[in-house]
């Protein structure tokens, strides 16, 4: 699940806090590298339990309502899609989701209010009234409806945003790829796999794995020679006036171009370009992106590397 784009985000910020810290070592670096990784892989779990704790909600909602003094027809007669949902009865029993929970408890206690909101918003959506007005839902029903649901209401929700950044500091980076990974989770669930329906791993591989180690120690052991290539490259601007976060991005850059042959340079810097664009100054893309390519030029040039 946790693909070399977020990997990449991790390290360039990892490296970047090396340089503050007065106490600089190595394995905390390492172990702060695999904290980060770790609480991007617990969002993709609280972003899954956020669709159980819905349920959940209306599922308290719709009892309550029956065990009023006087519950009216409809409070005694609810419409129960969601609570019989099956993609969600089948994600609640999920073992592996069940696993991760136990080792890693999370909950949305915390957040009643929020849950509540967002209830109250999927139901009265014209989503909600077209799945409520199905007869009998069949399984392919009830994941469609949460597919859309989430795409639609918590998808990029800026209060859920706001949550997950007071929730955890590392989250902030992460949401918006996490949230299509939950997407991509419930568009591969199928019926038939009932509890063993197998969830997207911490890893693709332990290659994956390798590489934010590799490219990390890479990163802050080689600082010497690859700061040497873009002093080089920068002789018209002052190099101490560079954005710090532009020559962070350009050393792992680097690193990545100079460590893994089995990555093409080109990916590596559009990779690592957009990066900027995101992480640095608005003007940080197009400078990078010059520095980098007469960097890789010469080294191209030097023999020094030998990929596209």
């Amino acid at each position: 699940m946790i693909n070399r784009n977020l990997i990449r985000i991790r390290v360039i910020q990892i490296v970047y806090s090396w340089y503050q810290n007065t106490n600089r070592d190595l394995r905390n670096a390492e172990n702060e590298l695999m904290t980060g990784l770790q609480k991007s892989y617990d969002l993709y779990f609280y972003l899954l339990l956020l669709m159980v704790e819905l349920t959940r909600a209306y599922e308290n909602r719709v009892e309550m309502k029956r065990n009023k003094y006087l519950p009216s027809a409809e409070d005694l007669h609810p419409n129960t899609h969601l609570i019989d949902n099956k993609f969600i009865l089948q994600l609640r029993d999920n073992k592996e989701f069940q696993k991760h929970l136990t080792e890693r408890p999370m909950v949305w206690d915390a957040y009643e209010s929020f849950i509540k909101n967002l209830l109250d918003t999927i139901l009265a959506s014209d989503l909600y009234k077209e799945y409520a007005e199905i007869a009998s839902p069949s399984y392919e029903d009830d994941r469609t409806f949460w597919r859309k649901a989430f795409k639609q209401f918590i998808y990029m929700n800026e209060e859920l945003d706001d949550i997950l950044e007071d929730e955890c500091i590392y989250w902030n980076d992460d949401v918006e790829i996490v949230q299509t990974f939950v997407l991509k989770t419930i568009k591969k669930f199928a019926e038939a796999k009932g509890a063993n329906q197998s969830l997207l791993p911490m890893f693709k591989d332990e290659e994956d794995k390798t590489y934010a180690i590799k490219l990390l120690h890479d990163s802050i052991l080689n600082e010497k020679k690859y700061r040497e290539l873009i002093d080089k490259h920068t002789d018209k601007w002052d190099f101490e006036r560079i954005a710090f976060m532009d020559l962070i991005i350009m050393q792992v850059t680097l690193s990545e171009i100079f460590t893994f042959e089995s990555i093409p340079t080109s990916v590596s810097l559009n990779e690592y370009i957009e990066i900027a664009k995101s992480y640095s100054t608005p003007k940080s893309g197009t400078f990078v992106n010059g520095i980098l390519d007469a960097i890789v030029q010469e080294l191209k040039e030097e023999n020094r590397i030998f990929k596209s």
